[in-house]
């Protein structure tokens, strides 16, 4: 009877349970970052040494943010997040650290409930959002502040790609 009962805890709360241990682990083997300083190539440019992102959120700077092509990147959501940072927590780098390791934890939760959703394979859905999570190639992204363009550019194409997903499934907008 006591493993018919774990059975049923695992069956009934799986989808909890992957999201806890994507969020820990991927939390564990990221969290070293926050301890990190910025790079001598490119944080400088982008934060460090930057007066716009280091004057924090303003109307001037959002402008700034949807015109500008320094670094020789046109990237609004990056800087806007940057400003927001910088707003939030000052020059530290290992705030700006940290907040690459959530959006890089938060992008692979997302992708598992992307796939799940679509594919209703629960189980290959985790793997795929695990080994992505944890794949070495991310190690730049979410390690390198000046990599946030990359961390938000993939979150935002999972969620776009669940919600082109929830609307084929339900053919309406809504």
């Amino acid at each position: 009877m006591r493993e018919k009962n774990r059975a049923e805890f695992v069956t009934k709360y799986s989808k909890a349970l992957i999201i806890v241990a994507l969020v820990t682990v991927t939390g564990a083997v990221y969290w070293p970052a926050r301890n990190y300083d910025f790079a001598l190539v490119d944080d400088h440019g982008y934060v460090s040494q930057n007066p716009i992102v280091q004057s924090g959120l303003s109307w001037e700077n959002v402008k700034w943010a949807f015109t500008t092509t320094a670094m020789a990147n046109w990237h609004p959501l990056t800087w806007l997040s940057y400003m927001m940072d910088f707003q939030l927590f000052g020059l530290s780098p290992g705030a700006f650290h940290t907040v690459n390791v959530v959006l890089h934890i938060l992008s692979s939760v997302v992708l598992f409930l992307v796939f799940e959703g679509l594919t209703k394979r629960r189980w290959e859905s985790a793997f795929v959002a695990a080994l992505f999570a944890l794949h070495p190639l991310h190690v730049e992204s979410v390690c390198w502040i000046s990599e946030r363009k990359d961390i938000l550019s993939t979150l935002l194409m999972w969620l776009t790609l669940g919600a082109y997903g929830r609307y084929v499934q339900n053919a309406r907008w809504t």
